[in-house]
């Protein structure tokens, strides 16, 4: 029996298993049409229509003269479109960054935060913002790449240092986070001014609003490669559902597989904290919504997280830039709203498990 096979036959999944290809296409079906609908939202008045106008002309395709103003391809170019597109992408990462961390550590509740990664990487955008460290040749995202980089290898050194089993690694994940919350706190609290405050707290709690086509590129480039990674892991991962030592008597080699897991994860929600602040809630509960559509098997889990994800973000990301419109809502905000109550209900389901 394979290991995606034992994976399916795991006690108390009950999920169904037919036609995986179903539910990724349904995925892409659902991104694109999220995607193009939810540029077409805010003040502006755009149709889907002058969406695909506007990406046609971009791309050589078509022209936008006569079809569409310079003014609204401006926006649908340079400010809906990416911001849009880095909604999808981060969504993606992030789902797909829980769903790999709660099968590795074999913890329900581990989302792509429990290695301390966005905490770090809050500390490092804070130095630069507030205390200008790198004298103005570091950016924002840069120290807050920086930062998550630090913090993961503070955890992996902690501990390595307490015997590098998978509860060891969570509670130095637990104090890297408490640390560096902490010296973000004590920088902002004693050498910002109020409105540096406010500005670093609203990309604290998560904004998608200064996304550029660069940001776009780079998370979406570290997506891919992490995704390709952690798909090359899929029947590893599906092996890790029954314990790390059913694992090495499968012939997993457990701590290489852990080491590059945990480096992939945190590597990629590095660059997703470094462009779009702190999300939390969406790579804890979306694993769970999807693998009880699809199953336990990575193979298909890890795809089809990847598609909900981005379109659970996209919506979101609109919702939290129109509801109080002309304010904006940091997105982290409206992620936490909707994913405290379902984190209730993962928390009872686990309960009801034991």
């Amino acid at each position: 029996m394979t290991s995606a096979s034992r994976a399916d036959s795991l006690p108390g999944t009950g999920a169904p298993r037919r036609a995986p290809l179903t539910w990724a296409a349904a995925g892409i079906v659902a991104l694109c049409a999220s995607v193009a609908v939810a540029v077409t939202i805010g003040p502006a008045e755009i149709g889907v229509a002058d969406v695909w106008s506007v990406i046609a002309a971009h791309l050589g395709a078509g022209t936008t003269a006569g079809d569409v103003s310079p003014i609204r391809d401006g926006i649908v170019w340079d400010l809906r479109l990416p911001r849009t597109l880095l909604a999808a992408v981060c969504g993606a990462g992030l789902a797909v960054c829980g769903a790999v961390l709660q099968s590795l550590l074999r913890n329900p509740l581990a989302d792509p935060f429990v290695l301390g990664v966005s905490s770090g990487a809050s500390t490092g955008a804070v130095l630069v913002v507030v205390l200008g460290v790198g004298g103005g040749a570091l950016s924002v995202p840069g120290g807050a790449f920086i930062g998550a980089v630090c913090s993961f290898a503070l955890v992996m050194l902690l501990s390595h240092g307490l015997g590098g089993t998978t509860d060891r690694v969570v509670l130095a994940g637990v104090a890297a986070m408490q640390l560096f919350s902490a010296l973000t706190s004590f920088v902002v609290m004693t050498a910002a001014d109020a409105e540096t405050t406010r500005g670093v707290l609203f990309w604290l709690l998560g904004s998608l609003g200064g996304a550029g086509w660069s940001d776009v590129g780079t998370t979406a480039a570290v997506l891919v490669l992490v995704l390709v990674v952690c798909l090359g892991y899929a029947r590893t991962l599906d092996a890790f559902a029954f314990g790390q030592d059913a694992a090495a008597a499968l012939g997993v080699h457990v701590a290489r597989t852990r080491l590059v897991l945990l480096c992939a994860t945190a590597l990629l929600t590095a660059a997703l904290v470094a462009s779009a602040g702190a999300i939390g809630f969406v790579g804890l509960v979306l694993p769970h919504a999807v693998r009880a559509l699809t199953g336990p098997a990575h193979a298909r889990l890890l795809p089809v997280c990847a598609l909900a994800g981005a379109v659970f973000l996209v919506w979101v990301d609109t919702l939290a830039r129109t509801v109080l419109e002309p304010q904006e809502v940091p997105v982290g905000v409206v992620t936490s709203l909707i994913g405290v109550p379902a984190f209730v209900l993962v928390l009872y389901r686990t309960r009801r498990a034991r």
